[in-house]
């Protein structure tokens, strides 16, 4: 039997269309993170529904070369905004170097922003004095990254999937490095 086209075409077009939402909401669900993993050292994380894009902010490496949180994007990130004159953030800079050596360097990456301003002479003698060998420096000089990721407290650390979208947070010092911080890191890998 044949099909006149133009019933043919429409008929085509929702089949197409169907497939290619039923693939978008497939992979939105895998951005997502699963609230079962909010538990023991991880239950002050909040997840954000649905993932949002984190803005390119732009900050400086420890050779104050320029570096864009987009230029990163294929890596799953923990943003952590912190400085060294703030306790709770010295406190958990062990956990987040101990956090960095456990996974996988070219899928997720630990992206410690100094918010002490030209930080070399303030955070690199700190990385040595605590021994932090996992961790790279990066610092914010023009005090922008509070405000751009809408930052009120540190330490604060965002969690970026490999696409670039923030799929939660945690306001205040963590132990990252605990096995519910690594299922959530690994999670947010997949």
């Amino acid at each position: 039997m044949a099909y006149p086209i133009q019933d043919f075409l429409p008929s085509r077009r929702a089949v197409v269309m169907g497939g290619a939402a039923t693939l978008i909401s497939a992979a939105a669900a895998r951005a997502e993170i699963s609230s079962s993993l909010i538990k023991g050292a991880m239950k002050r994380f909040k997840l954000t529904r649905p993932p949002k894009p984190v803005p390119d902010l732009e900050f400086l490496d420890v050779n104050d070369q320029p570096v864009r949180l987009s230029e990163l994007n294929g890596q799953a990130r923990l943003i952590n905004l912190w400085a060294t004159w703030c306790a709770p953030c010295v406190k958990e800079m062990p956990s987040l170097d101990r956090l960095q050596a456990e996974m996988p360097r070219d899928r997720f990456l630990v992206i410690p922003i100094s918010l002490d301003g030209p930080s070399k002479p303030k955070v690199a003698p700190f990385y040595k004095e605590q021994n932090l060998i996992s961790l790279r420096i990066f610092y914010d000089k023009g005090r922008k990254a509070m405000s751009t990721l809408g930052v009120t407290l540190l330490p604060t650390s965002i969690l970026v999937d490999p696409e670039g979208r923030e799929l939660g947070r945690l306001e205040g010092d963590a132990d990252w490095d605990t096995p519910e911080g690594l299922a959530l890191m690994r999670a947010a890998m997949s």
